[in-house]
């Protein structure tokens, strides 16, 4: 899985957000909080309240907070919001692909791997995060030394 630097931001936002409760916080402030870049910051900010996840206020009071407590919204919430689906295949639900021959298998691959992405991006909200009490099989999937390593290339 690849996430987007839009997606990490929004994610690492949202996270200073849960921390702030219903706080109104700007967008410079986030940003700095979070080193990230103000204007593209603002226009991910924009998606998240869009989709319902973040509201926000103007003026000299004004700021972003979430629309609904922290508990309530996923990773998976915020991914979709600024990425769409979290897999897809050439731009289609794996459910729409199909293979030919040998190859036929693939779809269920492509369904297992949505399934267990959503086995952790659904089970973890804001919250976990802010508090840095992961669920305790997302926790336990970290204890394995080798989830830590990266796979050679050669």
């Amino acid at each position: 899985m690849r996430l987007s630097a839009r997606v990490d931001y929004a994610l690492r936002a949202a996270a200073e957000l849960a921390v702030a409760g219903s706080h109104p916080v700007t967008a410079v402030q986030l940003a700095e909080a979070q080193e990230i870049p103000p204007k593209f910051l603002e226009n991910i900010l924009g998606q998240l309240r869009r989709s319902g996840l973040v509201r926000s206020q103007r003026g000299p009071e004004g700021g972003y907070w979430l629309a609904r407590p922290a508990d309530q919204i996923s990773l998976a919430d915020i991914i979709r919001a600024i990425d769409g689906p979290l897999l897809g295949v050439r731009g289609e639900r794996p459910e729409n692909v199909g293979y030919q021959g040998p190859a036929h298998a693939l779809q269920e691959v492509w369904i297992a791997l949505r399934a267990s992405e959503r086995g952790i991006l659904e089970r973890v909200n804001l919250q976990h995060i802010a508090s840095g009490e992961l669920p305790g099989p997302v926790k336990k999937l970290t204890e394995d030394p080798a989830a830590w390593e990266s796979p050679s290339l050669i």
